[in-house]
C-alpha cells in the first residue's frame, strides 16, 4: 500500500472511529507499527491529526474567544436557537448553557412565556432582563472564557434543580466520543446539569460534528436530541441516527 493511501485510510478511519490504535492498524494492514507510527507523527506535523500514546485522535477544535465567537455562523445559529425555542413549553424549568449559539435561543423564546429558566452564565442572564420568566442564576468560580460559573459552589446550587430540558454547550460530537469541551472544570458541571436533567439538547454548528474536545461530557446516546444546520450530508447525520438520537434540523 503506498503512503498516500495509508494517510487516507488513516483520515477516514479518524472520521468514522474517532481514533487510531497504531498496533491494531498495523496489524490488519500486515505492516510495521513504525510505519504505522511515522504516518501518524507526518499527519500530526501536518495538523492533520493529535498524536497520543499508542495511536491518535482528530485535531481538537480550536477554542476562539467569545467575543470572536459572536461573529461566527450568526445566521446559522439563529436558526439553530429558533428551532431549539420551538421545543421549550409553558411552565417548565430549563437549564440554558453558556455560549453564543445559546444567546441565540434565549433570543428566539417569547418574551411573555411564563417559565423558570436556570443558567450559570451571567452572559446569557442578561438577555433575560425583559423576559417575564423567573431567572435562576447559579453563582461559583467564573470560567471566562466561555463566562459560565464552575466550582463546588456551582454544583451545590445545580444538585436542587431537576429542569426539564437542558440546552447543552459543546465545542465537539462524535458519535463514537460523544460530547466534550475543552476544559475540566466546565465538563464536569455540564455533567452534573445533565445528569439532573429529564432531557438534554445541544445545538450544533457543522464543525463541530465528528470532531472531538478533551474533556468527555456526556455520550451522543444520552441525549434527547441534536439541533443541527439542514442540508448536511446523509453520511454525516448517519452515525448519530444509529444512535437512536432524534436529530432536529433547523
Amino acid at each position: 500500500m503506498l503512503t498516500s493511501q495509508r494517510r487516507a485510510l488513516i483520515a477516514a478511519r479518524l472520521a468514522s472511529d474517532g481514533q487510531i490504535i497504531a498496533g491494531e492498524l498495523a496489524q490488519e494492514l500486515d505492516l510495521s507499527e513504525d510505519t504505522i507510527r511515522r504516518d501518524l507523527r507526518d499527519m500530526a506535523s501536518a495538523g492533520l491529526l493529535k498524536r497520543v500514546h499508542g495511536g491518535a485522535l482528530p485535531v481538537t477544535p480550536l477554542l476562539p474567544d467569545l467575543e470572536t465567537r459572536q461573529t461566527m455562523s450568526t445566521d446559522v445559529k439563529k436558526r439553530l436557537g429558533r428551532k431549539a425555542a420551538e421545543l421549550v413549553r409553558v411552565g417548565q424549568l430549563i437549564f440554558i448553557d453558556g455560549g453564543t449559539t445559546n444567546a441565540e435561543l434565549v433570543r428566539s423564546l417569547p418574551r411573555e412565556m411564563n417559565l423558570t429558566i436556570a443558567t450559570h452564565s451571567p452572559a446569557i442572564a442578561a438577555l433575560l432582563e425583559k423576559h417575564r420568566a423567573e431567572v435562576i442564576l447559579i453563582g461559583g468560580r467564573l470560567y471566562k472564557h466561555s463566562m459560565v460559573s464552575t466550582g463546588a459552589a456551582a454544583l451545590a446550587a445545580i444538585g436542587m434543580l431537576r429542569p426539564d430540558i437542558f440546552f447543552l454547550g459543546a465545542t465537539a460530537v462524535h458519535p463514537a466520543h460523544g460530547l466534550s469541551t475543552g476544559d475540566y472544570e466546565e465538563a464536569a458541571i455540564k455533567r452534573a446539569i445533565a445528569a439532573q436533567s429529564a432531557e438534554t439538547v445541544t445545538l450544533l454548528t457543522e464543525e463541530k460534528l465528528g470532531a472531538v474536545s478533551p474533556h468527555h461530557i456526556t455520550g451522543v446516546e444520552d441525549m434527547a436530541a441534536l439541533i443541527i444546520p439542514a442540508g448536511m450530508a446523509p453520511e454525516t447525520c448517519a452515525p448519530y441516527r444509529q444512535k437512536a438520537v432524534r436529530i432536529i434540523e433547523a
